[in-house]
């Protein structure tokens, strides 16, 4: 097979995976296994490219060790998406689409989820980039990218296990303890910081593999999609509306996303 054609059939396994995410939510009621699916389907896909046999480009343990770190942080996001979505309310995100789509809710998600195949196609096209780096292995960077992955799936583990311990505490309130004091979202940092990984896989410090550079496309597509438009923005409309002046308050004091120390209220003497 061709690069061109692993990708081809990568986009047309993210788009069946969306396909079949849009019909089990129809038919559960709730979107949060939509997430679910996209991260294993995203995961896999992507494990699956790294090792699909490219003419003239024999696998390489930089293949492999790109699949692990992938299906790795696939299956993980998955596991804890579709434990949080099993007998809980949907996410907020995916109930104010509903609310605000009203009888164009299907029609109108199903074309989302399809832009949402598209982004995940860009994540595998930069895994399948990295994989194929021809530089003898191992690098600096090579370790540096394992590194950051176990960071950045670590980091986001430890921030969702903290956020279900407060929860399951039903004190009400904001989380701000632990990595929530530090960042809003710091779940949403740490997936930024997964793709971040991938770079350091592709990029040959000598030039001889100027193909990794496309590998900058996942992070910074997944910093602009989860600040900008489909992270932040809409969790925290809505935490907004539930929680008014206390969510104002914790605005006041803690970073959007990059992990900061938190600013102190005034008049308090804690942050």
């Amino acid at each position: 097979m061709t690069f061109f054609a692993v990708a081809a059939v990568a986009f047309v396994w993210l788009a069946a995976a969306m396909a079949g995410a849009w019909a089990v939510q129809r038919a559960t009621r709730n979107c949060g296994w939509v997430d679910a699916i996209w991260s294993a389907a995203t995961g896999l896909g992507a494990a699956g490219a790294a090792l699909a046999p490219i003419a003239g480009a024999p696998h390489a343990p930089r293949a492999w060790l790109a699949a692990g770190m992938v299906a790795a942080w696939g299956l993980r996001l998955a596991g804890h998406i579709a434990q949080r979505t099993t007998g809980g309310a949907e996410d907020a995100r995916y109930a104010a689409f509903r609310r605000e789509w009203g009888a164009a809710f299907e029609r109108r998600l199903f074309g989302f989820l399809m832009v949402q195949a598209a982004a995940a196609w860009v994540l595998v096209a930069s895994v399948l980039v990295a994989a194929h780096n021809p530089a003898p292995m191992p690098q600096a960077t090579d370790v540096a990218a394992l590194l950051v992955l176990v960071a950045a799936v670590a980091g986001e583990a430890l921030a969702d296990a903290q956020l279900r311990r407060f929860r399951a505490a039903a004190t009400g309130g904001i989380c701000d303890t632990g990595l929530w004091a530090w960042s809003r979202h710091p779940n949403y940092f740490f997936e930024f910081l997964a793709w971040c990984a991938y770079p350091l896989l592709a990029i040959d410090l000598s030039g001889d593999y100027p193909a990794g550079l496309l590998c900058l496309a996942a992070p910074l597509m997944m910093f602009g999609l989860l600040r900008y438009v489909s992270g932040v923005p809409p969790l925290e409309q809505a935490m907004l509306a539930r929680r008014g002046d206390a969510f104002r308050a914790y605005q006041a004091c803690v970073s959007p996303f990059f992990p900061l120390p938190p600013r102190r209220r005034a008049g308090s003497a804690t942050p």
